[in-house]
Formats: structure tokens, sequence, C-alpha cells
């Protein structure tokens, strides 16, 4: 089946939400390996003998730093790719919002994938798995508003 079968029965509106999942699953993408690579760097420097507390902690530091830049790269991504509209103060406070949240959820779920005993290089997979869904509302929201 080709694609021109399935969108020619779509109506402008929903053309245009298709397109936006589409580029915001691109730029999530790219955003998330983004952060994982940087977690996955910074993880791989944390010493072998470090204790569970004081590892857990420099993995959520890990992950934070690999966070702030892949914020900075989604923020520009979005507004001029995925939802294609101008950058504005009040769109980058909603932005940074959507973000905050998801950040805590991030920690919280990394955090706690640890905790249930998933090793500190896969606890992302899972956390990726349930925050990237609500980023996805949550910045569609406040960009387009």
């Amino acid at each position: 089946m080709q694609i021109n079968h399935i969108t020619d029965r779509l109506t402008d509106g929903q053309r245009q939400k298709l397109g936006e999942v589409l580029r915001f699953g691109i730029v999530g993408g790219l955003a998330t390996v983004l952060q994982y690579a940087i977690y996955l760097a910074l993880e791989s420097l944390i010493p072998d003998d470090a204790g569970k507390a004081r590892a857990q902690f420099l993995s959520s530091a890990a992950m934070t730093v690999g966070y702030v830049i892949s914020f900075v790269f989604n923020f520009f991504a979005s507004t001029r790719f995925t939802f294609r509209v101008k950058a504005n103060a009040k769109k980058g406070a909603g932005f940074a919002f959507s973000h905050v949240v998801n950040y805590f959820l991030q920690m919280l779920t990394l955090n706690f994938f640890m905790w249930v005993g998933i090793s500190r290089q896969w606890a992302p997979v899972p956390m990726f798995c349930v925050c990237v869904p609500v980023n996805f509302l949550l910045v569609r929201f406040f960009l387009k508003r």
C-alpha cells in the first residue's frame, strides 16, 4: 500500500498532526540518543568501587548533564522543525516548564528502575519508554497554544 493512499484520506488538520508526530519522533529520537550517549559516556567514569548510593547519585548527575544538553537541542529543533512555531519567551517558558516536569519524572523513574535492580546502563531504557510520550503531550500543549 502506498503512503499516498493513506494520506489522501486524511484532512489537512489530520495530515498536519501526523506530520507533527513524525517530526517529533525524529527530533525526540535524536534528543534521546544524544541524552543517552552523554549519560553512558559519563556513566563509564563512575568508579567500580563506588558505593551503591554514591553510584546512583552520580548516575542521576550524569543523566542531568545529558538532559540539559539534550534540552537545548530539543528546544530549537522542536520550535523550528517539529511544530514550526516561532520561538519566543512565552513558548520558551512553557517548553522549559514541560521539561522541568519531564526531568523530575525521568529522575523518579530512573532511580526507581535502578532501585528495583535494573543496571545503571539499562535503567534509562524503560525510563524513556515512560517519559517520552508524556513529554510529547506536554511540549505540544505548550508550543501549540
